[in-house]
């Protein structure tokens, strides 16, 4: 196993070698990273086809029912979930990715001046009236 981690290893350093030597506008300096994605779905797929070969195939009953943590199963699994914890997790994504927005500006805003502060100003704006709308409709309200 470590002459695999050896030999990847002298890859990764080969192939930064080789971008530093190439020229970084052509389309050849993408070769290395091509490289490493094929080497790198290259090792996914040899390691689990020899994990399936080599790997030991006693199939009981045991082994083939469903673990649900050492507790015993019983009555369907497909209740109905209250909606309320979907749009939860819609809403903590759409403002989540959201916030991320504010990451350029953070590491720039010397340099955007107060055109770059007026555009957040005008994001945050967006942003607000979004959170206004959530709470006046009663999204995030979780008695009925």
């Amino acid at each position: 196993m470590l002459n695999g981690y050896l030999i990847f290893a002298y890859c990764v350093i080969e192939m930064v070698n080789l971008a530093i030597q190439t020229n970084l506008d052509t389309s050849g300096s993408y070769l290395p990273i091509g490289l490493q994605i094929l080497f790198a779905a290259g090792m996914i797929v040899t390691l689990m086809g020899v994990t399936h070969l080599l790997g030991p195939k006693r199939r009981t009953a045991d082994k083939l029912q469903n673990f649900a943590s050492g507790i015993e199963s019983h009555g369907e699994a497909r209740q109905p979930i209250a909606i309320k914890y979907f749009l939860t997790a819609i809403l903590f994504v759409l403002f989540d990715v959201e916030v991320i927005f504010f990451y350029p500006y953070a590491v720039n805003f010397r340099e955007l001046g107060w055109e770059g502060f007026y555009a957040v100003l005008l994001f945050v704006a967006f942003f607000l009236c979004g959170f206004i709308y959530i709470i006046k409709r009663g999204a995030l309200k979780w008695e009925d």
